[in-house]
């Protein structure tokens, strides 16, 4: 899949997806979305919402068949250390068509703005597009601009509103299509 971000610095390191037995991998990747909520949510309310170990049962609930189908892959450096990660899965709301929805996505603040995030969209893309779904898309808060940035680029749109019920957030739905989905 070719990318529309065309102002993306080229990633030197390498995507993949983790395996269920990488502990370290799943725990950088639990640390990372706890750094997303805190990032999105501020320190108080972003560290409150979920424990590490919720968030370490979430990552390994991705990665068993049996409950998700889904790709949890993480950047890696030219030096092979991990520096980004996302989540990916089929999802459907109320019962409708399947989509791809993007979980979660965190770079390590020292490697952004070197395009890794842009490859971690487009390997979930590729991964989305492999799976026949026909749309893309991730919800995020209202005020997370960066983001939003970046998947406007890709070719996202704002299709749903909605007030978190937790945290009271002003979220949005960024979404795309992929491809008409087979019949």
């Amino acid at each position: 899949m070719t990318s529309s971000y065309a102002s993306s610095p080229t990633f030197a390191g390498r995507i993949h997806s983790i395996q269920t037995t990488d502990d370290t991998e799943i725990e950088w990747v639990a640390a990372g979305m706890r750094q997303t909520l805190i990032e999105v949510e501020g320190e108080a309310v972003g560290a409150a919402l979920y424990s590490m170990d919720w968030l370490r049962q979430r990552v390994r609930w991705h990665l068993d068949k049996n409950q998700s189908t889904a790709a949890v892959l993480v950047a890696e450096d030219a030096t092979g250390h991990i520096i980004g990660h996302t989540i990916v899965r089929i999802e459907s709301e109320n019962g409708g068509e399947k989509f791809g929805l993007i979980s979660t996505t965190y770079v390590a603040p020292a490697s952004r703005r070197l395009g890794v995030a842009a490859q971690l969209l487009t390997d979930g893309e590729a991964w989305m597009v492999a799976q026949n779904l026909p749309e893309a898309a991730t919800w995020t808060s209202a005020a997370n601009t960066p983001l939003i940035d970046l998947y406007r680029r890709f070719g996202y749109e704002i299709v749903a509103r909605h007030i978190h019920d937790t945290t009271q957030t002003p979220m949005i739905k960024l979404a795309k299509r992929l491809h008409k989905a087979a019949v």
